[in-house]
């Protein structure tokens, strides 16, 4: 469900059950659930959310602000960078010869870009047969506060800079946006299908929230 607050459209995962009040709770990857009682109606749930606006912008703000958090980058032969949760020397990833700073991370960028459309290609065949679900495409995005997502006509997009992270991290944020096309709300039976898989799922998403800010170029 979509909110607008302060002109901003929230996107939220709405959870009816046996409760008394609405809570709302945002994940360290920016996930916004909202758990409310059974027949509570639209109206409220706004509501709700507006008289906690300032709260979930606030986060939200912080949750953006750590992953754009400034890093020194040394953009020459000795200059380090992440690649599949590893930091390796840029003449490792890229060739350097004769290029400034701004072709260097044009150059960066391409290679995480290439880089991340092969590995997700390659591992999502696995776990798209494990879960007996297709996408209708999978496009490589850069995001500065997603890390995945997937829409309602099942088209799945993921974050180039992923290319950064470990191959378990990777195949976390691709299993999890996999099982929105069978669970598009973060309820139980999607944590329950992504923990089938990846049982220590919390610690993959404690994993890019602490690590985030490095991921960049």
């Amino acid at each position: 469900m979509k909110f607008e607050i302060e002109g901003n459209i929230i996107d939220c995962d709405v959870q009816y059950g046996k409760r008394k009040k609405i809570a709302i709770q945002i994940s360290s990857t920016g996930f916004i659930t909202v758990k409310a009682p059974r027949e509570t109606s639209e109206e409220m749930l706004r509501s709700a959310i507006e008289k906690q606006g300032k709260w979930i912008l606030d986060k939200l703000q912080k949750i953006k602000d750590a992953r754009e958090a400034p890093k020194t980058r040394e953009y020459h032969d000795q200059g380090k960078f992440l690649y599949l949760g590893k930091e390796y020397l840029l003449h490792q990833l890229i060739d350097h010869s004769d290029l400034g700073e701004k072709d260097l991370k044009k150059a960066l960028k391409k290679f995480y870009i290439s880089s991340c459309k092969k590995i997700v290609g390659e591992r999502i065949k696995i776990y798209q047969k494990q879960l007996g679900v297709k996408p209708k495409s999978v496009e490589i995005i850069e995001s500065k506060v997603k890390w995945g997502s997937c829409s309602w006509d099942k088209k799945i997009s993921i974050n180039y800079q992923l290319a950064m992270a470990p191959i378990d991290v990777i195949d976390y944020v691709i299993i999890h946006e996999l099982c929105h096309i069978l669970h598009m709300n973060h309820d139980r039976s999607f944590w329950r299908r992504v923990g089938s898989l990846v049982p220590d799922y919390k610690k993959k998403e404690e994993y890019l929230a602490r690590h985030g800010q490095s991921m960049t170029v």
